[in-house]
């Protein structure tokens, strides 16, 4: 795991993009802060850059560096969640401009496996994840069902899990600043 960490830290700062399992569904992923690498992710995935991506970080002290209020809801969701929960957040700090929602939210989640939370942990920032296909297309369960075009569009393949049969796209709740909480992917 050392290796593939290193391997991808190195594609991820050079504003490479990456195919990785993450604790839903395999993910193309990039660098956060990188405008540049956010459009790459934009254009691989044929994706209208109106509808937002997420992102993951490795904790919450990690999350703290990246939302400019998080709502005292949050932490309980977090705390409980019994399945990977992205929240919608208000007011996102430090992140490229372009990974924000035109309505200034950001969908965070903060990874549950091991592999993410050490490479997000060692990297020192937040990564895109966003489902593996073209936009539009059905979300691969496995990497064997993952297209070429999006194989061959990214920079780098972790070698990890790709026996693994993912079940389901996390869970995303919406946790307004007023204390408002929606769901909006069960």
């Amino acid at each position: 795991m050392h290796e593939e960490i290193q391997n991808t830290i190195e594609t991820l700062n050079s504003g490479g993009l990456i195919l990785y399992p993450t604790d839903t569904v395999w993910g193309i992923g990039c660098d956060a802060t990188n405008p540049e690498a956010i459009k790459k992710v934009y254009e691989l995935k044929k994706r209208d850059d109106s509808k937002a991506l997420i992102c993951l970080v490795s904790d919450l002290r990690m999350l703290q560096k990246y939302v400019y209020e998080i709502p005292d809801a949050a932490y309980d969701i977090i705390e409980l969640a019994s399945k990977p929960t992205t929240i919608i957040y208000d007011r996102p700090i430090n992140v490229a401009k372009n990974l924000v929602a035109a309505d200034d939210t950001l969908a965070i989640r903060v990874a549950s496996d091991e592999f993410c939370q050490k490479l997000i942990r060692q990297f020192k920032r937040p990564i895109v994840s966003t489902s593996a296909n073209i936009s539009g297309l059905p979300t691969p369960q496995h990497f064997s069902q993952i297209s070429d075009e999006i194989l061959k569009g990214v920079d780098y393949v972790v070698n990890l899990h790709r026996e693994k049969t993912n079940s389901k796209p996390s869970s995303i709740i919406k946790i307004g600043n007023d204390a408002v909480v929606k769901v909006i992917r069960k």
